[in-house]
């Protein structure tokens, strides 16, 4: 993202809105900034011209009655994508725009992971692991996270650290044992260039989370659930490896710290998480 390509969204959205553009500085400034126009007479609807993590830390200051667009400008930009937005930055602010003036809104649901928000999805274990490998890499010196070929090699660096099984360690609303848990509130859940990785099917953004547990984990079997996880089995083909259920609320218990991700952003470690759905959370502009 350029500040000749933040100019030209400003100019697109022009076309159909008056806007004032406000640049985010900083952790959590896109809550912050959220949170402030909510409570804005004036302000009619906000567009968020960032990544997967802006988005989050918007949705997580954004209040109700407050319709917002999303313009990728990330590397994977899994929500606007999941949504039909798209994966261009100018022709998804020119669509946005013409959306907004002639008032197409969609109201989704959102997932929650220890009361904060989360658009796409959310993992607790090897999930979570993952992203906290590819951040170790650091950006590019444009300032823009390394790419898909980066997160796959930080994904098998993790994978072959653990040379054995990944134990079931996880305690799913208080009787069922899992290895790591991923939580989604639509699909696909990510994308890997062009392919999109259907973990959780049945996942929808006006129906709630879709709770996919990974039973257990050998060597042997991480080709299988490579496969299970990018096609998105159905559940009772291979409930003895991967588990789905729809969910309203359901709580995770871990035997030791473990990271926990929500949309692609590192949040630390838990031993508890409590996964909720907030049903028709927020208006989007469409």
């Amino acid at each position: 993202m350029t500040r000749e390509g933040i100019g030209r969204v400003e100019k697109l959205l022009r076309a159909r809105c008056e806007v004032e553009t406000v640049l985010t500085a900083g952790p959590r400034d896109g809550t912050r900034i959220a949170e402030q126009v909510t409570n804005d007479a004036s302000v009619g609807a906000v567009f968020v011209y960032s990544g997967d993590g802006g988005f989050n830390e918007v949705i997580n200051g954004l209040g109700p009655g407050l319709p917002v667009g999303f313009v990728p400008g990330g590397r994977t930009n899994v929500l606007p994508r999941a949504l039909g937005i798209g994966q261009d930055a100018f022709a998804a602010a020119r669509r946005l725009a013409d959306g907004a003036s002639a008032g197409h809104q969609r109201r989704i649901s959102l997932g929650r992971a220890n009361g904060r928000r989360f658009a796409v999805s959310s993992g607790v274990g090897l999930d979570a692991e993952f992203v906290r490998a590819w951040d170790a890499l650091g950006s590019r010196r444009s300032g823009r996270k390394r790419g898909d070929i980066a997160f796959s090699t930080a994904a098998a660096r993790v994978l072959l650290g653990k040379r054995g099984s990944i134990a079931s360690t996880l305690v799913v609303d208080g009787d069922e044992r899992a290895a790591f848990v991923l939580a989604a509130n639509g699909d696909p859940y990510s994308y890997v260039g062009r392919l999109p990785l259907h973990v959780a099917p049945f996942a929808s953004f006006e129906d709630g989370i879709e709770l996919v547990s990974v039973v257990r984990l050998t060597p042997w079997m991480i080709p299988r659930l490579i496969t299970l996880l990018m096609l998105g089995r159905r559940a009772g083909e291979h409930g003895d490896i991967v588990q789905h259920r729809q969910i309203g609320r359901c709580e995770v218990i871990c035997a030791a710290p473990l990271p926990l991700q929500m949309d692609g952003e590192d949040l630390g470690d838990v031993t508890r998480v409590l996964f909720e759905s907030e049903r028709d959370a927020i208006d989007i502009i469409v």
